[in-house]
């Protein structure tokens, strides 16, 4: 079945990505999104299907721009608050010169993360699941499967960031732990982004709240010591 075909993909990019070749993370990611969307074209999905059609183009950039302007407000209102602050410590953007936070902020996440999850999950996933079963599958399988997509991931996430391992420790139960938080957490976000994009039927409204939660947290996590002391 073409549905365990693109799973199998991603199985082994997760692997590339995150454990064989995490250097060539962005290639890696490009080619496996168009080869997602060469086996749901085959599957006879619609470019409309994959949330890619030029009539929800408009409606799309909409409502990702304002999504992505209520992120930062969001993020910037955590910030100002002691009790959260420490949430932006993170060693993952801490230790990026400007020009590595820009190449993650403007390259990395968009054409990377972004563009390979949201065709992964929400668009190729989520269409070949919901042309068989209907929204309610497509949206759960899609999400459940992107909550695992975060396993690897997230096994470092405690030493990564303060506030986490505060939270669940760093002994092999505390990453454990972790890693079960960030499946759930990956997975309910899956949930949101799935509904994004089914209401405004476009990839756009996704991708662009999936960019301004890890580009905008990028950029507020790196200023964090720098600007606000949040150390």
């Amino acid at each position: 079945m073409r549905i365990f075909l693109a799973v199998a993909v991603l199985v082994v990019v997760n692997a590339l990505n995150n454990r064989l070749a995490p250097e060539l993370y962005v290639p890696v990611c490009l080619a496996a999104a168009a080869v997602l969307i060469l086996i749901a074209r085959w599957d006879g999905i619609t470019w409309a299907g994959l949330g890619l059609g030029r009539a929800t183009l408009g409606r799309g950039l909409r409502w990702g721009l304002i999504l992505a302007g209520a992120v930062l407000v969001s993020y910037l209102m955590a910030l100002a608050v002691p009790i959260t602050r420490p949430l932006f410590l993170d060693e993952r953007a801490d230790d990026l010169s400007v020009g590595q936070l820009l190449f993650r902020v403007l390259i990395r996440v968009p054409f990377g993360t972004v563009l390979l999850e949201e065709v992964a999950f929400r668009g190729v996933l989520w269409a070949m699941v919901e042309r068989r079963w209907g929204v309610s599958w497509a949206t759960s399988v899609s999400s459940i499967l992107f909550g695992f997509w975060h396993v690897l991931p997230s096994l470092s996430i405690t030493r990564a960031n303060s506030a986490v391992g505060a939270v669940f420790g760093h002994s092999t139960l505390g990453v454990a732990l972790s890693v079960a938080a960030a499946i759930v957490g990956t997975a309910a976000a899956g949930v949101v982004f799935c509904e994004l994009r089914r209401r405004s039927g476009s990839l756009l409204t996704s991708a662009a709240l999936h960019w301004a939660l890890n580009g905008e947290g990028y950029v507020l996590a790196w200023g964090a010591d720098r600007w606000w002391g949040a150390s």
